[in-house]
């Protein structure tokens, strides 16, 4: 709509300076002062526009339908200026006039308003005998419309003439090149799309219709949203359409058809109020319920539309609204205007007596023809606005007022701050200052830039390199309250943040949805993927909607090892998991295996240097050294469970733990049946029973007994040999790499065997126990068994309950607990003896001859 405005502002320039038509110019309750302000306001929702012929002067435009809050903001501008003269502290010794007009929501009048604001040129109004005609203006107040600014600004940046809106939202103001003397003390439209995709992404509404009006306040604010929505990645529009201000039944009947097929429940509104009552008209007679509704600041707090009529369908609605101040005096300014009942020729006092009417439903003399006929009552004048309950005197919820109460203000700290400049330190050339009497709109221009105040509610009021005030917004929620009535809360509110960008606060408790489940609706255009699925966009529709197909599906080999992303937009392949060296468990098993094998090397090498002597020869030092042998192997073994499983590491584990701990328990066996057959040959009549037990035999009953494992593990890794696996029964995502045992028997007899050898050696140690200390290394071998045992019976369980390659690391540390068990018990008190009470290690203490000291 830019091009169009920018087109037509010719023809605007062209009719101000040919036609003589005056736009409609509120009288103000005093226009003298030494510094006038103009301002735009709406005071009339409607204007006709006579026939331009060209061949007789054109008639002045007729304005109807009167707005009432567009007349208390014109009033609260006026209240401003008349607060500021009454302060000694804000601009001593000036006093500010004002000027206002009305633009009849009218882009000819309005922008004919401003140029005569800025020109001065006008029809003389004479209301005291010191006040004669209008001086051109320092600044304007205004304009509420977007389009009607953008033109405005264009031809006033010419003159750097400051223009501060209340109202007029579009980014496209934002343009510093374009609108160098442009201000707004209203947030522009940038920041409120994003606090309206805030709100999207909080109750994770994806998929959202889109409604704009048909001017640059919608078409910019459209452009705006879809941009943002695109780079944000947090949604989709489903439809966008455009609104037209005429009453357009088919075009509004197609629109809600689209609304009503579409799938999306969020529909987001930018546009006037004027646009929603035409829509909603539309809404109803096709009965669209269902609908969360989000309204731009436009129309949030629209009264027109809080009706019994329309909350069926608008109820629970989440808008943005204006921020919400207190602007303390203003009700009992507004309860001194009284008409004039002798000036009322003038357009400003019919203004008033024009309000007058509409708040008391009667006509001043003379009235119109049947006025009183029918029933209607003339104007006194004397009418009571006390005693009147309407929006006008409800200063409860001061939203554009307290807007243009911001931009008078701004406009007034400039000034002040420009006059209390001293000579010789001033901005300009030469470090010159303004003065009151030479005073031009651009020296004004440069301290509104800088202007920094705050106002008596509390808010701070500056303007960015933009002209950009500090964004707020509140979040209002329409809630429709069971007697029918009508309210709108405000339940947050979305501020911009230093460190967060767009920060918003929502109490989501006082929220009204307008549902049966009474919870916020759900708005989506496809559900999300689940799990081990990935989205395949549809083709030709938004992102938002994609179809979810499984990631085991598809003519890639091995689809089945692939998951989807967190993202769930495309497969990856499943994490892979298992007893990794380079994983802290892992690292600590394989640390603690290696550490065991060293300690067996040490105990090997100490037991060698001391071979000759007694504790070593005593305890038969040939099966010593082959049981420390076989407790090294068992170390080692363990090394064979840790690392990514392979086809001759899952054969080879187990068969070597199974052989290892055969041979150890073996070793520990034959021992202690050596150790009963001493005891019994040193009994008169025993000596027989040592030759069942020399050397020879020692070695073939531990090679006859490790044989039989031998054969175990050959016949269990040809019948059903382990293999390693690819587990994804535990973790969907994930791929737990194991060895199968392959036959479960297998297993179970090679376990048994080492059981049935552990428990044979326990059982014949305990029976030894009670034997003289001479020879009693049963004692020692009881207790290695019990804690070899305990750890293997806690194993089982431990083992069959561990998932995936837990229970690698279960059997790992079994076999280190066992290991490390035997190791201590059995040679612990020997190498103490060895290495610290060498006096012990002697034949007469060994044979129980000496005294132990």
């Amino acid at each position: 709509m830019l091009s169009l405005v920018h087109a037509n502002l010719l023809l605007f320039i062209l009719l101000y300076c040919y036609f003589s038509f005056t736009a409609a110019s509120l009288s103000s309750s005093s226009c003298h002062g030494d510094l006038i302000l103009g301002g735009l306001f709406e005071v009339h929702f409607f204007s006709i526009f006579p026939d331009l012929s060209f061949t007789s002067e054109p008639q002045q435009p007729t304005c109807y339908g009167f707005d009432v809050l567009g007349f208390r903001q014109a009033k609260t501008m006026a209240f401003a200026i008349d607060e500021i003269n009454r302060n000694s502290n804000l601009l001593p010794n000036v006093t500010l006039g004002f000027t206002l007009y009305d633009n009849c929501v009218e882009l000819g009048i309005g922008f004919r308003a401003a140029l005569s604001l800025a020109s001065g040129q006008d029809d003389q109004i004479i209301l005291h005998n010191t006040c004669v005609g209008n001086p051109p203006v320092i600044g304007i107040v205004g304009d509420s419309s977007s389009t009607r600014s953008i033109a405005i600004s264009t031809v006033l940046g010419l003159y750097s003439i400051p223009m501060v809106s209340y109202f007029a939202t579009c980014s496209c103001l934002s343009d510093r090149k374009k609108y160098p003397s442009f201000f707004r003390t209203i947030p522009s439209d940038a920041f409120q799309v994003h606090a309206l995709i805030q709100i999207l992404k909080h109750f994770k509404w994806t998929w959202a219709g889109l409604l704009v009006s048909d001017d640059d306040y919608g078409l910019h604010a459209a452009r705006s949203f879809q941009s943002e929505l695109s780079q944000s990645g947090e949604g989709c529009l489903a439809y966008t359409e455009i609104l037209s201000l005429h009453k357009e039944t088919d075009e509004l009947r197609r629109i809600v058809n689209v609304m009503k097929k579409s799938t999306a429940q969020v529909v987001i509104v930018f546009a006037h109020e004027s646009h929603m009552i035409n829509l909603m008209e539309e809404v109803v007679r096709q009965n669209v319920t269902g609908l969360q509704w989000m309204a731009s600041e436009a129309w949030t707090t629209a009264v027109v539309l809080q009706t019994p009529h329309l909350m069926p369908y608008l109820g629970g609605t989440l808008g943005i609204a204006i921020r919400r101040g207190e602007i303390t005096g203003l009700r009992e300014f507004l309860l001194q205007i009284r008409p004039d009942l002798h000036h009322n020729n003038s357009y400003g006092n019919s203004m008033v007596n024009e309000f007058w009417e509409f708040t008391f439903k009667c006509r001043f003399e003379p009235a119109p023809a049947g006025w009183v006929e029918g029933g209607g009552t003339l104007c006194t004048g004397q009418e009571d606005l006390e005693n009147v309950n309407n929006e006008f005197l409800d200063i409860s919820d001061l939203r554009p007022e307290y807007n243009v109460y911001k931009a008078v203000y701004a406009l007034a700290y400039s000034l002040d701050e420009m006059l209390q400049c001293k000579p010789g330190r001033g901005p300009f050339s030469g470090n010159s200052c303004a003065t009151l009497q030479t005073l031009e709109p651009w020296q004004l221009l440069y301290y509104l830039e800088r202007v920094n105040f705050t106002t008596p509610f509390g808010d701070q009021v500056s303007f960015d390199e933009n002209g950009d005030v500090v964004p707020i917004y509140d979040v209002m929620n329409w809630l429709w309250l069971p007697d029918g009535s009508t309210e709108v809360q405000n339940v947050g509110e979305v501020k911009r943040s230093a460190f967060k960008g767009g920060e918003l606060i929502l109490d989501e408790d006082k929220i009204f949805w307008n549902f049966k489940s009474r919870k916020p609706g759900r708005s989506v255009c496809s559900e999300n993927c689940p799990p081990g699925t990935h989205m395949v966009r549809r083709k030709g529709e938004p992102k938002c909607c994609f179809d979810c197909i499984p990631c085991s599906e598809g003519k890639i080999n091995n689809k089945k090892n692939f998951w989807s992303n967190p993202q769930r937009d495309h497969c990856v392949p499943k994490k892979t998991e298992f007893l990794s060296y380079h994983e802290p468990l892992g690292f600590c098993l394989t640390a603690t295996s290696l550490l065991g094998t060293i300690i067996c090397a040490v105990v090997i090498g100490i037991f060698f240097f001391n071979r000759r002597t007694p504790i070593v020869r005593a305890n038969n030092s040939e099966l010593s050294f082959q049981l420390l042998l076989s407790l090294k192997l068992c170390f080692l073994c363990s090394l064979l469970f840790i690392g990514r499983p392979r086809l001759w590491t899952c054969q080879l584990r187990h068969a070597a733990f199974g052989i290892s701990f055969v041979l150890c328990v073996s070793c520990i066996l034959v021992k202690t049946m050596v150790v009963l057959a001493v005891f019994k040959a040193s009994k008169p009549g025993g000596g027989t029973s040592l030759k069942w037990f020399g050397a020879m035999q020692q070695r073939g009953t531990i090679l006859f007994l490790t044989s039989i494992q031998v054969v175990i593990c050959t016949a269990w890794l040809v019948s059903a040999s382990p293999t390693p696996n690819k587990n994804t029964q535990y973790h969907n995502d994930k791929i737990i790499y194991e060895c199968s045992i392959g036959s479960s028997v297998g297993f179970g007899v090679l376990l048994g065997y080492i059981g049935m050898l552990a428990f044979l050696s326990f059982l014949i140690a305990f029976l030894a126990r009670n034997l003289p200390d001479s020879f009693n290394e049963a004692k020692l071998i009881t207790f290695s068994m019990l804690i070899f045992c305990a750890v293997w019976v806690t194993f089982v369980p431990a083992y069959i309950s561990s998932p995936g390659n837990h229970a690698d690391a279960v059997e790992v540390f079994a076999i280190l607990a066992s290991s490390f068990g035997l190791l201590v018990a059995l040679f612990g008190p020997k190498c103490y003896i060895i290495l610290l009470r060498p006096e012990m290690n002697t034949k007469k203490v060994i044979m129980g001859r000496g005294t132990q000291s």
